[in-house]
């Protein structure tokens, strides 16, 4: 959505400053960002097979290096906007304070984090190339860190924003029957997930139950999850505010 998939390292103008127009006008405190890679990050880290960990390859090492780059250049262009909207944001790079272990995190340097949202600053991070206990290192998706922060800071709610309407019945980009699930409890959810895995076939909603897999403990935390429609204007900041908006409410139960 920040960035346009059918073409690597491009990203979506027009997409990020809207956004950070929302959301700064939303002035919703405390908050924390997290935005994904998608043509910047994404493509390098398969490229090089990031995920899967160092083999001790030369090619792959600067590859990790290639993939953070393009990252912070995503993240710059997001900060620089809500910056220019007037909004404290401040860029805080996973890889300089997360180590994983197997691809989850292990350890993370909090201390800064939490200082900027006492000082009232609004951190942005997002998905990155980050080293790894096991794997030597290894790529962190923004999904798991939302999760991650969401419980360690204790969050009152989590609002994703994707580029549909919500959680569907089905894909709604290629099902026109797909119907949204405008409430879901966590159980509902778990339900869901389970049928798909054992049917073992491509996740019907269009990729969106994995995504919801990393929110699971913050969910089993009572921490409120929202999905709304990013793409569509003033959705973020109806949600930021607090105010009625289409989307996918996701309580505990």
């Amino acid at each position: 959505m920040i960035t346009r998939k059918e073409r690597p390292l491009t990203a979506n103008l027009r997409a990020i400053r809207r956004l950070a127009s929302e959301i700064s006008s939303a002035e919703a405190a405390p908050l924390v960002l997290v935005h994904g890679g998608g043509s910047f990050g994404h493509p390098l880290a398969k490229r090089y097979a990031i995920k899967e960990g160092y083999k001790g390859e030369a090619s792959q090492a600067l590859g990790f290096a290639e993939t953070h780059q393009a990252m912070i250049t995503l993240n710059k262009l997001v900060v620089d906007a809500l910056v220019q909207r007037k909004l404290p944001a401040v860029a805080v790079s996973p890889s300089s304070c997360i180590v994983t272990k197997s691809g989850r995190i292990q350890t993370m340097m909090e201390e800064p984090l939490k200082k900027l949202l006492q000082t009232g600053f609004v951190p942005v991070l997002y998905g990155d190339a980050v080293l790894d206990s096991d794997l030597g290192f290894t790529i962190l998706s923004g999904d798991q860190l939302m999760a991650y922060l969401a419980l360690r800071l204790n969050a009152k709610r989590i609002i994703v924003g994707i580029d549909v309407n919500g959680l569907y019945t089905a894909d709604p980009k290629t099902n026109l029957s797909a119907r949204l699930i405008s409430h879901a409890t966590l159980k509902e959810l778990k339900s869901m997930q389970q049928q798909i895995e054992e049917a073992k076939v491509t996740d019907v909603t269009g990729g969106m139950l994995g995504k919801i897999a990393e929110l699971m403990p913050p969910l089993e935390k009572g921490i409120p999850v929202l999905v709304v429609n990013a793409a569509k204007s003033k959705n973020v900041y109806m949600a930021l505010k607090g105010e009625k908006v289409t989307g996918t409410l996701i309580e505990k139960g």
